[in-house]
């Protein structure tokens, strides 16, 4: 089944929290993943949800997106977005080779953080603790990492809640379409 072309739907209901819609985009990138000969939707949907998130909240600071295919990866780059002496590696898996990579951050004098979905949390932590780096690596659950900004963007107000959501998705379509030639990955909002 060839999904390419048909975007992720976003649905919008004050009843659920921002970590349920934004876990929601997740999970529809997983299954069209499982479905779609091979294509890594989820990740490349959660690398540049982190990205539009990222472009939210440092406001006026430049941050490099980069097309998912051409991003940290199997490279030797040194993760998905630096900004400052952090190195942010977005991954859907976490994996030894990360936290080898997360390894070579620190010897650089680099911070080094993991951002995954909860379901990832956990094994990252048990192959940071195997790397002896538990202590020295931040990992942290996705959906928490972008709603919580959510919320603090939005100042906390319902009113502001909805139009802090569109910024978010509107940022996030900007980076699909500058980075990637599938327009499939970009977020619609649904009834």
């Amino acid at each position: 089944m060839d999904c390419s072309g048909k975007g992720f739907t976003l649905h919008y209901d004050m009843a659920k929290s921002l970590k349920f819609i934004v876990e929601d985009i997740l999970e529809q990138a997983v299954k069209r993943q499982k479905t779609g000969q091979g294509t890594m939707y989820a990740g490349a949907v959660l690398q540049h949800m982190v990205g539009a998130k990222l472009s939210l909240v440092l406001k006026g600071r430049k941050i490099a997106c980069r097309g998912f295919s051409v991003a940290d990866g199997p490279s030797e780059g040194s993760g998905d977005f630096e900004i400052g002496d952090v190195v942010i590696h977005v991954t859907t898996m976490p994996s030894e080779t990360l936290l080898k990579k997360c390894r070579r951050n620190l010897e650089s004098g680099k911070r080094p953080m993991i951002i995954t979905p909860a379901s990832g949390v956990a094994g990252a932590i048990s192959i940071a603790v195997s790397q002896g780096l538990e202590q020295r690596v931040d990992i942290v659950d996705a959906g928490q990492f972008i709603s919580t900004n959510l919320y603090e963007l939005s100042q906390f107000q319902a009113s502001n809640r909805k139009v802090t959501v569109e910024n978010f998705v509107e940022r996030y379509n900007e980076i699909v379409s500058e980075n990637e030639t599938d327009p499939g990955l970009k977020i619609g909002f649904g009834k």
